[in-house]
């Protein structure tokens, strides 16, 4: 599903070049749930960006299910990425103006996944799935961080990626709602999607099917 050839990315700063990720090989399997962990800074928002086509590699080579994403056009990889990643930001990011679950048919209105008159009831059954679907026509700023979450979630899945990815997912939540998130992720996995997740969090190893350490740019440890 994943494969990553000898990455590296290094970013221009006022005080110098910044090495965020230096060669790094990875190839994930197809339906794997696997964590990325280390510390703040060592590299993991940067290698989930490289795997979503968020970012692109200053050296090396990104493949995702047969695509080699790092030479698709702006245009043609925000395609693919919309129709084949879902995307969990660590704060959410749901648009304050629209409901729950106009949040969620966003994607689908973006990769014209399916025709209008179906995403509505498509979004509601995502939150249905995510347990929040009494709260489909309620504003962001009306739930509370576990539910926008859950519907950050849903709307990860709007278009059926069979590759979702999540930086700090349950950072910001209270150690149950960070449990039943993590769950959640897992039931995603024995579903057949393959899942990524940035983490913090020391306690994922009964969820996870593979632990992968990063420090200063580099895999230490998986």
């Amino acid at each position: 599903m994943i494969s990553l050839n000898q990455v590296s990315k290094t970013y221009e700063t006022p005080a110098g070049k910044f090495a965020a990720l230096k060669s790094i090989n990875l190839n994930i399997a197809a339906g794997q749930f696997v964590g990325v962990v280390g510390k703040s800074g060592s590299g993991k928002s940067t290698l989930l960006n490289m795997i979503a086509g968020i970012d692109r590699p200053s050296s090396g080579s990104v493949s995702v299910a047969g695509t080699e994403i790092h030479g698709l056009s702006e245009n043609k990889l925000a395609l693919w990425r919309g129709r084949n990643v879902g995307f969990v930001f660590q704060f959410f990011q749901l648009l304050p103006a629209l409901t729950a679950a106009e949040n969620v048919m966003l994607p689908m209105d973006f990769a014209r996944s399916l025709p209008f008159r179906e995403r509505r009831k498509r979004a509601v059954a995502l939150l249905e799935r995510v347990a929040v679907s009494a709260q489909a026509d309620k504003l962001p700023a009306t739930l509370s961080g576990g539910e926008q979450q859950r519907v950050a979630i849903a709307r990860a899945l709007a278009n059926e990626p069979a590759l979702v990815l999540a930086d700090e997912p349950t950072g910001n939540l209270d150690s149950v709602t960070a449990t039943a998130i993590l769950d959640l992720f897992r039931d995603m996995a024995n579903q057949g999607t393959t899942v990524v997740i940035a983490t913090h969090e020391a306690d994922i190893a009964r969820v996870i099917d593979r632990r992968i350490e990063i420090s200063d740019g580099g895999i230490v440890n998986q």
